[in-house]
């Protein structure tokens, strides 16, 4: 089969079935056969894996992990690829390509219908126009997910794997950190992909935890993280006032914030994910969500 990274082959597979990008779903399919692989080594493949790849596009990182895993089952949203695929994939036994929206997949019923409940790994080169919903979806799922390994936007990839104080830390850090390890991989030049976008990437690897790392309410936790977060340049005190799941109460928001040890001038990107733990607990304590 032709090595499907080469932009030569790419090109003119692309002009044979008259394939026309589309900007809604931000198609970039990637020309680097070495990130191709350090996806697949960074994901930890084996024959006796089920991998889940979401978005195939034009089939080179699908190539790739037919070689490494199991079986692979790939959800593409395009009904124009599916024809590519047929194509470039054709003759890989253990791959599987389904036509479906991944944000209306069921990924808990994949794992039970195509790898009898156990444990999967997902890779994918994620569009950027869809990042963020993906991944909360996969990690907030109850399907027995073991790692996810995708290349993102650089910039997303940066607020994955931030640090408390840095411009890049926020809501998806810590969603980040509370369901999983992060590791950024590595960086992906613009000019890696075809087309080119406008902006570089990077390969991130979340090894899931088997448990989120603390047993509190989940939703009134991220409730308190998203509402700091929407507001960085707002004292946390402040940033509460305006959450709609909290009782609009300065006196009751401000003797949480400091018994729970913080001035009440301070601004979120200075709490790590325990912090915010125990602000969630001591709002809770004094009935402050509706």
């Amino acid at each position: 089969m032709e090595y499907l990274t080469d932009p030569i082959v790419m090109r003119a597979v692309l002009n044979r079935f008259h394939f026309k990008f589309r900007k809604k779903y931000g198609q970039n399919f990637l020309m680097n056969a070495d990130v191709l692989h350090k996806m697949a080594d960074a994901a930890g493949l084996t024959g006796d894996d089920f991998v889940l790849e979401i978005g195939p596009g034009f089939g080179t990182l699908t190539q790739v992990l037919s070689e490494r895993a199991g079986s692979v089952l790939s959800v593409e949203v395009d009904r124009d690829l599916m024809e590519i695929l047929d194509h470039t994939l054709f003759g890989l036994k253990n791959v599987t390509v389904i036509n479906e929206d991944i944000m209306d997949t069921d990924i808990e019923a994949v794992a039970v219908d195509k790898n009898g409940g156990r444990p999967i790994k997902v890779c994918a080169n994620l569009p950027y126009y869809i990042t963020t919903p993906v991944i909360m979806k996969l990690l907030k799922s109850h399907a027995p997910i073991e790692s996810i390994t995708v290349m993102v936007q650089n910039e997303v990839a940066k607020r994955m794997t931030a640090s408390p104080g840095s411009k890049d830390y926020g809501a998806l850090t810590l969603a980040c950190e509370y369901y999983a390890e992060p590791e950024l991989i590595c960086e992906v030049p613009a000019a890696d992909f075809y087309p080119s976008p406008k902006v570089d990437s990077a390969v991130v690897n979340l090894a899931v935890r088997d448990k989120p790392l603390f047993d509190i309410d989940e939703e009134k936790l991220f409730s308190v993280i998203r509402s700091v977060f929407s507001g960085r340049r707002k004292t946390i005190v402040n940033s509460l006032l305006n959450c709609p799941e909290i009782r609009s109460e300065r006196t009751l928001i401000e003797s949480a914030v400091e018994d729970a040890g913080f001035d009440k001038m301070i601004r979120g990107e200075k709490l790590c994910l325990k912090d915010f733990v125990k602000l969630t607990e001591l709002l809770e304590n004094r009935k402050a969500f509706q």
